[in-house]
């Protein structure tokens, strides 16, 4: 199958349906920039919860200058309390701490400078055996020899995710819907294109032609309609990420520093944007063409 052939019918198609291409375009864009939005605001959560990630709900800080003896000291007394009324534990040295730091404020640049490792305080993170064992912990570790403080902001990161989880519904419902607004009007818009030229096409199954060489060309159509669509959504999601990541607050966690999402995450964002609006436009106009190629 010529290159250009493909290339020249697939143009002729988008001109042809101007109006219903840029409906479908724009339709598209508002689905796959809600769905983006949501993967945008999970990721800053991510970032503002790294250090409470894998069950933790107690951190035990150490003051940047503990002793060996302290630090062990706290280690020993976590080690007997497994498993009754913790889990499990782990120690966090000052250079993942620092690593932690970085990513938490990566949109602070001016206050990452002027902190260093020596500075970080060390910790062990803490998965208790029972929730309700979190304050009497605290109470437990809180004025031991060499601890700066306990923390256990539950309540802060619960309010947070039943934030994020009341946005989410809201943006996944939306683009949901948007998304099979967009799926009609593709197939709706490569119908037209193939309804008009029925006559072409009977005609050319007649003499020989594979229902392949008919499709390719009505399904790059589909493709073009989510690829531009999903360009669009990814330029809107990559560049107003912060605003995106601001819907679900400031992150109460680390001093009410805004929530932020790194370039490369929003990069990884956007390629799968392109991914989906790939596929549904092409599986779209695959289905659209199906009925027009039995003659």
């Amino acid at each position: 199958m010529a290159s250009a052939y493909v290339l020249r019918e697939t143009g002729g198609n988008l001109v042809r349906n101007i109006v219903m291409t840029v409906a479908a375009v724009v339709t598209m864009a508002v689905s796959l920039t809600a769905l983006g939005g949501v993967l945008i605001m999970r990721q800053a959560i991510n970032k503002a919860t790294v250090q409470w990630q894998g069950g933790v709900q107690l951190a035990i800080f150490m003051n940047p200058g503990a002793s060996g003896q302290e630090i062990k000291a706290i280690g020993d007394e976590l080690h007997a309390m497994v498993p009754q009324e913790v889990q499990k534990y782990w120690w966090v040295d000052k250079q993942k701490a620092y690593a932690e730091f970085k990513e938490m404020f990566a949109g602070e640049p001016a206050f990452i400078k002027v902190m260093t490792v020596q500075q970080m305080p060390p910790s062990y993170r803490v998965v208790p055996a029972k929730a309700q064992n979190v304050p009497q912990l605290a109470a437990e570790f809180n004025n031991q020899p060499g601890v700066h403080k306990v923390g256990y902001p539950q309540q802060a990161i619960n309010q947070m995710l039943s934030h994020f989880s009341t946005l989410r519904t809201v943006a996944l419902v939306l683009a949901a819907g948007v998304m099979v607004g967009a799926i009609a009007l593709i197939v709706n818009t490569i119908q037209l294109a193939i309804f008009s030229r029925r006559r072409e096409v009977a005609v050319m199954k007649l003499v020989g032609a594979t229902n392949w060489f008919i499709r390719v060309p009505f399904m790059l159509e589909g493709l073009a309609h989510g690829l531009v669509g999903a360009i669009v959504a990814f330029a809107l999601t990559y560049f107003s990420r912060g605003t995106i990541a601001s819907f679900v607050g400031n992150n109460s966690l680390n001093y009410g520093a805004p929530l932020y999402v790194s370039p490369h995450e929003a990069v990884m964002t956007g390629v799968f944007i392109l991914v989906v609006g790939m596929l549904v436009g092409t599986l779209g106009s695959a289905f659209a063409v199906r009925r027009f190629l039995v003659v």
